[in-house]
């Protein structure tokens, strides 16, 4: 009996040491957060999320996503989570202030999902006219073809041009065509080569190969294509499949996982989703499916409220706003120091 109550004691005295070195000190640490902001107040991260995606992160949690896929990023000293693109700084306390439950995860049968929603292909926003994007409009002079070369140096993008840069005048003559010594258009300052050289040079130069993205066929306007003036920053889809990491892309990631990437082993979450005859017009929501996994004919495939509820929370996954304290991963060398790098693995859909 002597001997009972030391070993309660001890017993006592290791959960309480547990319990104070991995909960109390840890929330004395951190608990006190607060979102980060600019001087002006107007730049906040992270920001609270709607309803959709809090029931989102329920669907997530109640299929087990968890169990395949993590959300945090390493350091770049204990892992090569960066070098893999998922993501340009490692994850910090900040970054799970409003998560109710945070899923850290702790296998990786599937890529980091730290950051899925930053990887979306951006919007094109339309023009007020209706026509061509402002971005399209900026992108190649009017009457050119998207089969026109770009500028040599790289594809063009919305960032790509400074403002003072000079553009080209509605009037120039098409790239195939040789520029006269009468051209409108002046040649800049010091420049050693006449006008129509440089054309000569722009239309003998190859455009940029775009991965997983086919060739726009030749005569086609740049009108026809508002939405993508410039090559994709992430891989596209071809073979009648949305855009790589776009929300109908994910609904048919988790419709049918093996049409995205022939290895996955990832289950299909078919469930989520409600097969139906179409009444009137397809539906907008339905799922773009090719190949065995299309609806027969006169049915589509729509997303229920849950599906939609887990994709809206994927696409608010997104580490990548800059944190005080928390560096960014340094660039590649030999790579341009204002290009960020890819938050998605090319060609590396996740499992």
């Amino acid at each position: 009996m002597k001997g009972l109550a030391p070993l309660f004691l001890g017993i006592f005295g290791t959960f309480a040491f547990s319990w104070v070195g991995l909960t109390l000190i840890p929330n004395w640490q951190i608990g006190h957060l607060n979102p980060q902001s600019d001087e002006e107040g107007t730049d906040i991260y992270p920001q609270p999320q709607s309803g959709l995606v809090q029931r989102g992160a329920r669907v997530y949690a109640a299929n087990g996503c968890v169990y395949c896929h993590s959300q945090q990023v390493r350091a770049a000293y204990a892992a090569d989570d960066i070098e893999r693109n998922w993501g340009s700084r490692r994850s910090a306390p900040h970054d799970y202030i409003f998560d109710h439950q945070v899923f850290l995860g702790k296998m990786r049968m599937g890529q980091d999902l730290a950051n899925i929603g930053a990887r979306a292909p951006a919007e094109e926003s339309p023009s007020p006219a209706g026509g061509a994007s402002p971005v399209a409009a900026r992108a190649a002079p009017q009457g050119a073809a998207v089969s026109s070369p770009p500028p040599p140096g790289g594809s063009p993008s919305r960032t790509s041009s400074p403002a003072g840069s000079p553009s080209p005048s509605p009037a120039s003559p098409a790239p195939k065509a040789p520029a006269s010594p009468a051209s409108p258009s002046p040649a800049p300052q010091g420049a050693a080569v006449s006008p129509g050289a440089v054309a000569s040079a722009k239309a003998a130069s190859p455009p940029p190969s775009t991965v997983g993205s086919p060739a726009a066929p030749q005569g086609t306007a740049a009108a026809s294509s508002p939405s993508s003036p410039s090559p994709a920053p992430w891989p596209v889809q071809t073979a009648g499949l949305p855009p790589m990491y776009s929300t109908a892309w994910h609904h048919v990631h988790l419709y049918s996982p093996r049409s995205i990437n022939i290895d996955s082993n990832m289950p299909a979450y078919r469930f989520l989703y409600e097969k139906r005859r179409i009444a009137g017009e397809r539906s907008d929501e339905a799922l773009e499916l090719t190949g065995s996994d299309a609806a027969p004919e006169g049915w589509e495939i729509v997303p229920s409220y849950d599906a939609k509820c887990l994709v809206a929370y994927l696409m608010s996954l997104n580490q990548s706003h800059p944190l005080k304290g928390v560096g960014a991963a340094a660039p590649a060398a030999g790579a341009s120091p204002a290009a960020s790098p890819s938050p998605a693995p090319a060609g590396q859909p996740p499992k």
